[in-house]
């Protein structure tokens, strides 16, 4: 009899598309700065939009890069949308100060950002992750890769997403403080 001290995880993923806003490094008063930023996702019937605010910290390696290049055109107010992957949603509750909610409960939805599909800089696409490469478990059952890592420890960090590419050059002059830094 064989005893295994592996640990295996349930993964609980948000996909989505939504504006990115509020990008930040966050110092807490313990333990180390990272970097964060608030996503408005979209929901609902696409003839009546609503909005699902979520506040995020960027976990994944490729995530931050990309995340830090949207810096300049989330500061010059320009729309910039993501397709996005999240994990470890929680609801964190806090009181109001200020305002006419003042006093007042509130609900945060915050999350790990772990993997971004694309980017998009008022309306034109500035980033497309390549699709993943698909492995074999056998001579005729394709896996995704992914897959064959399903319910391993090495689940706290996302699966390292494929190497990024620019849509075009002509996207990139239309869009230059971000394109510039991609």
């Amino acid at each position: 009899m064989t005893t295994s001290n592996e640990r295996s995880y349930f993964d609980l993923h948000i996909t989505g598309l939504g504006y990115l806003n509020r990008i930040r490094e966050v110092k807490p008063k313990k333990g180390d700065t990272f970097l964060a930023c608030d996503i408005a996702a979209l929901n609902g019937p696409s003839d009546d939009v609503s909005y699902v605010r979520f506040d995020i910290r960027v976990s994944g390696s490729e995530a931050q890069q990309l995340v830090r290049r949207c810096i300049q055109a989330v500061e010059d107010e320009k729309k910039v949308m993501i397709g996005f992957r999240l994990g470890d949603l929680w609801a964190d509750t806090f009181t109001y100060s200020k305002g006419k909610r003042a006093g007042e409960q509130g609900v945060s939805l915050k999350a790990r950002l772990l993997f971004i599909n694309w980017i998009k800089v008022d309306g034109q696409q500035v980033y497309k992750a390549e699709p993943r490469a698909i492995e074999t478990d056998g001579p005729s059952s394709p896996v995704p890769a992914q897959a064959a890592t399903e319910a391993t420890p090495e689940q706290d960090a996302p699966p390292a997403p494929a190497a990024e590419t620019v849509v075009n050059a002509a996207t990139q002059a239309r869009v230059p403080d971000v394109a510039e830094s991609f």
